[in-house]
């Protein structure tokens, strides 16, 4: 069986800054915890909203699958399969959607018109689920190629969190982290070792569901987010990755050591939580982890976008060499976990 590759990379991130004092400015009841230094978010982009130009998750996610395919190989009309995986489907301004597929207006809209087009959810871990999908598609011949692709206008959340927190701990302190983005990558076969996915798993532990819920608020008119974060983040819930990661590599007869991986890109949710993942996977795998790749302190958590937002970021700043092998980790309500094995030379920002 063939394996697939990342082909092509595109990104699109909105002009508005915001910072993390500026929000925490605008509360009723500031924080007991230094939520900048817990988070390491220091400022995000913000969807424009004014009515003339007003930036939703659809117009996010064409200027993210338009950036990707102007450096693809393929135009629009060759794509063979579309998948959007955003959280967040806003269209016309504020209206959310399910029906009709955004995936097929993306297509559409960009004129891939031959393509197979449906959505997916899987909460933050939507982009690299989209991956994993079109990954089984390419290898089993089913397809030649597809777009996957998210844009995520997710800030609202943020703007419920700040009218309503009202407490010194807050369910709703994590919507504070987030940020606007889009990300949009074509995968199509890989042609040899230097540019291909090794392996893409994951996994969904149902146990931890209700410990992250997304919904329309009980208090106000706006859409917020309750993440118990004292529950899900500690080693347990961390452990179900690495657990996962050593079996499968057991069952080929190989240790952590052996994937030789530069580079780790973690799901962009805490400055304090990643480095203790890290740790817990060294102890776990022992074996040091390589150095992490972030942009959390400048574009926040992103959501679905996240390690792709980091990869398209790094690219740009050529941070890393062509030949790297990288290991993708996500971390999604769910619990989604699980990880991304992926050697990149030839894509380019």
């Amino acid at each position: 069986m063939s394996h697939s590759r990342f082909e092509s990379i595109g990104a699109y991130l909105p002009e508005k800054v915001v910072t993390t004092q500026e929000l925490l400015s605008r509360l009723k009841e500031p924080p007991t915890f230094d939520l900048e230094k817990i988070t390491g978010v220091k400022e995000r982009r913000v969807h424009a909203t004014d009515p003339d130009d007003y930036e939703d998750s659809f117009a996010i996610a064409i200027k993210a699958a338009t950036d990707c395919l102007s450096r693809s190989r393929y135009e629009a009309g060759e794509i063979d399969v579309v998948i959007s995986s955003s959280i967040t489907r806003s269209r016309h301004a504020t209206r959310m959607y399910m029906e009709p597929s955004f995936a097929g207006a993306i297509a559409r809209h960009i004129g891939a018109n031959n393509a197979i087009t449906f959505d997916i959810s899987n909460a933050c871990a939507g982009m690299l689920t989209g991956a994993y999908i079109l990954d089984r598609m390419i290898r089993s011949g089913a397809v030649r190629n597809g777009l996957v692709v998210s844009g995520e206008a997710i800030t609202p959340i943020a703007d419920t969190a700040v009218d309503e927190i009202s407490e010194k701990y807050d369910l709703q302190f994590a919507s504070l982290s987030v940020g606007d983005s889009g990300a949009a990558v074509v995968l199509d076969e890989a042609v040899d070792e230097n540019d291909v996915i090794h392996y893409i798993e994951l996994m969904t532990a149902a146990e931890y569901s209700l410990c992250c819920l997304g919904m329309p608020s009980d208090r106000t008119q706006g859409i917020a987010l309750y993440t118990d974060n004292r529950r899900m983040h500690n080693e347990d819930r961390f452990l179900l990755g690495t657990d996962a990661q050593q079996t499968f590599l057991a069952s080929r007869g190989r240790v952590f050591a052996d994937e030789k991986f530069d580079y780790v890109i973690h799901h962009q949710f805490g400055a304090a939580a990643i480095p203790w993942m890290n740790a817990i996977c060294e102890r776990e795998f022992g074996s040091p982890m390589p150095p992490d790749l972030r942009v959390i302190e400048k574009y926040g958590n992103t959501s679905t976008t996240s390690h792709f937002i980091v990869l398209h970021d790094q690219l740009s700043e050529q941070a890393i060499p062509a030949g790297s092998k990288l290991l993708l980790i996500p971390a999604a309500s769910g619990i989604v976990t699980g990880f991304v094995s992926t050697t990149i030379s030839s894509l380019k920002v």
